[in-house]
């Protein structure tokens, strides 16, 4: 009757179609409204520099020198306030991060590439602008022209200076990790696309055979 016919006079079951994945998801497209976005970070943040300028010199820790005339020491030397403003100045850096990163949050409620970019940008130039900031409000840098000033034995304000430079990195560090997280926990993530291979089983076409006459 038909070559599918088999020797017991059935039919042979043709094989069924091997199914093709389709194209995966297309990834998101930038648009000139994600590259305003990031800008408008950027340039928030960078502003904010002057913020943690004021705090470090409010709060860091002052060192002293004293004159005897002729030269200049430290008044003393098993003060802490050198390493102090370090420190001041890593964690404001660092809290200033975690606000910087959860008011972006909050304002576009998503990740992208153009927000953490701009946040990350941003987040380095505000750490230098509050690093020259706190230097130029602090103490003045001419320390023989302050020893001059205050008299001889008199203790006088050193510069405030940075001994780490590493500490810079520490708001644009936290900004990003903290951004990623953000949106990483709150951000409702894509469905996943159904895999090539799935539908009914078994399959329509298996229905459709004609039986064998008996």
């Amino acid at each position: 009757m038909s070559e599918a016919m088999t020797k017991s006079g059935g039919f042979e079951p043709e094989p069924a179609p091997v199914p093709t994945p389709g194209p995966g998801p297309e990834p998101e497209k930038i648009t000139p409204a994600d590259i305003r976005d990031g800008a408008a970070v950027a340039l928030a943040v960078g502003v904010s520099g002057v913020l943690l300028g004021l705090l470090w010199v409010w709060l860091a820790p002052r060192m002293q020198f004293v004159s005897n005339g002729q030269i200049v020491f430290l008044r003393d030397t098993e003060s802490e306030a050198r390493i102090g403003a370090d420190g001041t100045f890593f964690l404001l850096s660092a809290g200033l991060g975690v606000l910087s990163a959860g008011a972006t949050f909050l304002w576009r409620r998503r990740g992208g590439v153009p927000l953490v970019v701009g946040l990350a940008v941003g987040s380095c130039f505000a750490a230098l602008v509050g690093w020259r900031l706190g230097m130029w409000l602090g103490p003045s840098g001419d320390v023989a022209g302050a020893a001059v000033r205050a008299g001889k034995g008199v203790p006088f304000d050193a510069p405030l200076q940075l001994l780490a430079h590493g500490v810079l990195l520490a708001w644009p560090m936290a900004a990003v990790a903290v951004h990623l997280g953000l949106t990483a926990l709150f951000t409702p993530r894509d469905p996943a696309p159904a895999p090539a291979w799935a539908g009914p089983y078994p399959p329509p076409h298996v229905h459709d055979r004609p039986t064998p006459d008996h």
